[in-house]
């Protein structure tokens, strides 16, 4: 089921999020509904605060090539266990803030470590598209946007568009 996602600014994608205690068939569901909607989006990474749920987990599929075999991630309690020094810069957008991008720098390779769905502990080591989309969705379940990692002013700037957007929204 598409859930509907919560757009900037939102104070729920201000706050940090609750460690998983535990898989049920109820978030396991919720991480399928997250699925279909970054898929919808279309996007490659979906974190739960952008559907309105404050628990640590994070959908991804950096696999965007035509034909390719789709990876779906479903990352409960994902954390970066390793970073490198090397830093990247890729042009980031949100599927929390429509239509708006800005470069960030962030380490170019991560080990992050995380639970699946099965409830078995998986580490793996990422990089290019696939490094910066997880520390993107980490970002979010610790309160942060990618918009934070910009200076004042082009931050300040991106969300005056979106409470702009917001408006229009809501007159329909």
């Amino acid at each position: 089921m598409k859930r509907p996602i919560l757009l900037h600014p939102d104070p729920r994608l201000k706050k940090a999020c609750a460690a998983v205690p535990d898989l049920t068939d109820d978030l396991r569901a919720l991480a399928d509904d997250m699925l279909e909607t970054m898929y919808d989006a279309p996007g490659v990474g979906l974190a739960a605060p952008q559907v309105g749920v404050l628990q640590r987990l994070v959908v991804l599929d950096c696999v965007k090539a035509e034909g390719e075999t789709p990876r779906p991630l479903i990352m409960f309690n994902p954390e970066v266990v390793a970073s490198s020094d090397d830093l990247s810069v890729y042009e980031e957008g949100c599927l929390s803030m429509p239509e708006q991008f800005a470069d960030v720098t962030r380490p170019a390779e991560v080990t992050v470590k995380w639970i699946d769905r099965h409830g078995h502990e998986q580490t793996e080591d990422m990089n290019g598209l696939w490094a910066t989309c997880v520390q993107h969705e980490i970002d979010h379940l610790n309160g942060k946007l990618f918009i934070d990692h910009l200076k004042p002013l082009k931050r300040q700037m991106i969300t005056r568009k979106m409470v702009k957007m917001k408006r229009e929204l809501a007159r329909g």
